[in-house]
């Protein structure tokens, strides 16, 4: 058999290519799209909350717990992965990142406080009722994640924006701030679906349709945990993707 010329030896690699360039997506409609998807993450917890779970108060009810998954899904999942996308932008590529630095911190300080306030509703509540605290492996994971947010932020700030740290010390914890800043919106992500299934079970049994009979709740619910998910894969994905990271400032493509 005769060997295939240069000419069709190259049509695999020109196909490999042309499927590749057909799948590469745009950053700012993967953003919007994003942003959508999102948005929707917290109109549905907060669905979930007023419609199936009584509503919000500040009585130290069941309605001031349905304040915790409204707060935790918002600031811990998608104000966090709002944050962790901010260097994406294309605009932040040229220019000062003085600006940029302190976007990205304010929008994960804003996560941290909603995250803090979610923590103080399922604490409140707890108390209120005579419930014991971290018994859960939910509960376990949940403070162990924020605490690791609370790290993380710090440590950012005394390396990214306090003006006196040196530029060995940004240089040698910048990738770990960026790995544990993935691990901590994952760790979120597993947080927060592993809540929604414990509440479940522990709401929908006595005087309501079991949950393993898959009523109109945890059907909800249920899709609520996979959209929260697929937020989170989403994001690490766009972090993850080469072609969206910033340019280094000491690279050949940023000098020029």
């Amino acid at each position: 058999m005769a060997a295939p010329s240069d000419e069709e030896g190259a049509v695999g690699p020109r196909c490999h290519h042309r499927s590749l360039t057909m799948l590469d997506v745009p950053f700012l409609p993967f953003c919007a799209f994003l942003g959508a998807l999102g948005l929707l993450c917290v109109a549905m917890v907060g669905t979930w909350c007023q419609h199936w779970r009584g509503g919000f108060s500040l009585d130290g009810s069941s309605r001031t717990f349905n304040w915790h998954p409204v707060l935790m899904v918002t600031g811990l999942v998608v104000l966090y992965g709002a944050a962790a996308l901010v260097y994406r932008i294309p605009n932040t590529w040229s220019g000062p990142k003085l600006p940029w630095k302190v976007l990205h911190s304010s929008l994960a300080l804003g996560a941290f406080v909603l995250t803090v306030l979610g923590l103080a509703a399922v604490f409140c509540f707890h108390n209120s009722q005579g419930t014991p605290n971290m018994y859960s492996l939910h509960s376990w994971m949940g403070l162990g994640t924020v605490l690791l947010f609370s790290c993380q932020w710090a440590a950012g700030f005394g390396a990214f924006l306090l003006p006196w740290a040196p530029t060995w010390l940004r240089a040698l914890y910048k990738p770990i701030h960026v790995f544990f800043g993935s691990t901590i919106l994952m760790l979120s992500v597993a947080s927060c679906v592993s809540g929604i299934n414990e509440k479940l079970f522990f709401s929908l049994k006595n005087g309501t349709m079991a949950y393993k009979l898959l009523p109109a709740e945890a059907v909800f619910a249920n899709t609520l945990g996979l959209l929260i998910l697929i937020f989170g894969v989403l994001v690490v994905a766009a972090l993850a993707r080469p072609s969206w990271k910033r340019p280094d400032s000491d690279s050949l493509n940023s000098r020029q």
